[in-house]
């Protein structure tokens, strides 16, 4: 056998090898990575209702048991109707209620809207007079770090605890980011529903205000059942 076509033998069995370790070890890991994917979404929806300490280290047991023991996941029809459990509707709008004896503290939605590079998603908590946020996640988005990226930061997703998606006479309005410091920027009557923009990101802030004006929009017929307060999860 000459040395080129031992050379080529020899580079042949090493990429079976290589590819068959390489598969056993993607289909040996993704029950892990699809587990990871859960609990970290979990951990989101924990941390925008106010449940887990952003600065903290949580083990994924202890992220399951707290979202197990607070968390309901459920869906709503499109006129903001909360669907039972085994309910299905074309359309449905998903949500999860953070509840305390069997009642609803508040609820969260999912964020998924366009960013100046790329998809911003995450999630928002509103208390359940439905007008008020309680909280909001960043976990996945393609902004310019320091700039747009300061998004997935604590000091910018706290703003928008204690905003107002309603105007002064209760109407929808949504909440906006500012181009800048919002005491000086926006008038009085309106600063409770802006939060304070990022510097050198003004088109990322644009975005984001766009995309929550639309998703907040969507799920308008379900606040509103909020501030009416007749939701009920007793099915």
């Amino acid at each position: 056998m000459s040395d080129n076509l031992k050379s080529v033998l020899f580079a042949v069995a090493t990429a079976i090898i290589c590819s068959t370790l390489l598969t056993a070890a993607a289909l040996g890991l993704k029950p892990y990575k699809t587990r990871n994917l859960v609990v970290d979404k979990q951990k989101n929806i924990l941390k925008a209702v106010g449940l887990i300490d952003a600065n903290k280290r949580y083990s994924p047991e202890a992220i399951e048991t707290l979202y197990t023991q607070n968390i309901k996941n459920l869906h709503a029809a499109p006129d903001g109707r909360i669907l039972a459990e085994n309910e299905t509707q074309e359309a449905a709008l998903s949500l999860w209620l953070y509840m305390v004896d069997e009642q609803p503290q508040c609820y969260v939605i999912p964020i998924n809207t366009r960013g100046l590079w790329g998809p911003i998603r995450g999630y928002m908590a509103l208390e359940k007079d439905g007008s008020t946020i309680s909280g909001f996640t960043v976990y996945k988005h393609s902004e310019t770090p320091g700039l747009g990226g300061e998004i997935e930061r604590a000091w910018f997703q706290k703003n928008f605890k204690g905003k107002q998606i309603t105007d002064v006479t209760g109407d929808f309005v949504s909440i906006g980011v500012a181009k800048g410091r919002v005491a000086d920027t926006v008038p009085d009557p309106k600063q409770a529903n802006f939060v304070d923009g990022i510097s050198g990101a003004t088109l990322t802030g644009k975005f984001l205000t766009e995309g929550l004006k639309v998703i907040l929009h969507e799920y308008e017929p379900v606040s509103i059942n909020f501030r009416q307060r007749k939701v009920s999860t007793q099915k």
